[in-house]
């Protein structure tokens, strides 16, 4: 027991420590110069694109493009958390197998299908937000579903299943699951890495090495000792809204999902479980929602009800005609037709409500 509580005492002083020792000691009208890698998707406007580097936000030009993984060296005035009139002084594009093939695979969606039907699949296979138009952007999160466009826990969970029931085919189950492990953490570093993904992917580690050692995964436990790991690795999400949402939105699933199913049974199969999944993740949210932005959509779990069906289909379908059409353009896009009602469906229930 005392050993056991031990553990976690430790990981505590580690983060604090990690925490005091990542500490920037940024002047607000300090002239700053930057760089490394980004390691989070930038967000593109029309005229500009925001990019966030060592936790510092900023805006550049539209062109030239910053790609997740290109490695970049800013210059600019610190004011708030932000670097005020940056200058982009070099930039290097990664030459990293998978960050081609993510690249590779949002193009390909640009070509095969038609706005805001592309940046949909990629932002749910992939989490590539980048290319999400801003009218579509603005009605995402006017009812409550941009938690829905980028890749999630649900994709995580989604590749997982999908590659162990392809390897039990072929190979005994302790074998598939350190397979299905690695495959977990290359499609997080292909997805982006962002937090969601990054909890998702270590909950899922757990889980199966549980499984691989024999043992059976304490669904707490994995969560808080993601959490702790995350924070040690990167102390900084302590305040990230999207680490924050991730994880109490997680612990709300978790307490009330399978207590309001039981509650919706007579709503049809197909959106009863999204209807459950979105409550129970809005019990938990909604008010920090609420004191963040100042303002919440009561619609939102409806909307949320009405397409997250969509996703686990859309996931599978989209990532099968992404790496096809890496090779075969055309066979890609025929594979990828067939998310087109499920994407029509999805876009239209979000403008309607907007």
């Amino acid at each position: 027991m005392i050993r056991r509580y031990a553990v976690w005492v430790v990981l505590v002083l580690l983060f604090i420590i990690s925490f005091l020792s990542s500490r920037p000691d940024y002047i607000d009208g300090q002239m700053l110069r930057v760089s490394g890698k980004v390691i989070s998707e930038p967000i593109r406007y029309s005229n500009s694109q925001r990019v966030v580097l060592h936790n510092l936000r900023f805006y550049l030009p539209a062109f030239p493009q910053v790609n997740y993984g290109d490695y970049i060296v800013i210059e600019g005035i610190v004011s708030d958390g932000e670097l005020k009139k940056p200058v982009l002084i070099e930039l290097t594009e990664t030459n990293l197998f998978l960050f081609k093939i993510r690249k590779s695979m949002v193009r390909f969606y640009e070509r095969a299908l038609p706005e805001p039907h592309s940046s949909l699949v990629a932002g749910v296979v992939i989490g590539s937000k980048a290319s999400i138009p801003q009218d579509f952007w603005d009605a995402l999160r006017e009812t409550g579903t941009a938690h829905v466009v980028v890749a999630s826990g649900m994709n995580v969970t989604l590749v997982a299943g999908f590659l162990m029931a392809i390897l039990l085919l072929i190979m005994n189950r302790r074998r598939a699951i350190y397979f299905a492990l690695t495959g977990v953490w290359v499609y997080a570093l292909v997805s982006g890495f962002d937090a969601p993904i990054i909890r998702a992917a270590i909950m899922g580690s757990l889980a199966f090495t549980a499984q691989a050692m024999g043992r059976m995964n304490v669904a707490w436990r994995a969560l808080f000792l993601s959490a702790l790991i995350m924070l040690i690795i990167w102390p900084n999400w302590i305040s990230d809204l999207g680490f924050i949402l991730s994880f109490v939105a997680t612990a709300s699933m978790m307490l009330f999902e399978a207590r309001i199913r039981r509650l919706v049974y007579f709503i049809p199969g197909i959106f009863r479980e999204g209807l459950s999944t979105s409550l129970a993740a809005q019990i938990g949210v909604a008010p920090i929602l609420l004191v963040t932005f100042k303002q919440y959509s009561l619609l939102s779990p409806i909307v949320n009800s009405l397409v997250l069906w969509t996703i686990p289909p859309m996931t599978v379908i989209g990532m099968v005609a992404g790496l096809t059409g890496l090779v075969f353009f055309k066979a890609g896009q025929l594979i990828l037709y067939l998310v087109y009602p499920l994407t029509s469906w999805f876009v239209w229930v979000v403008h309607l409500f907007s």
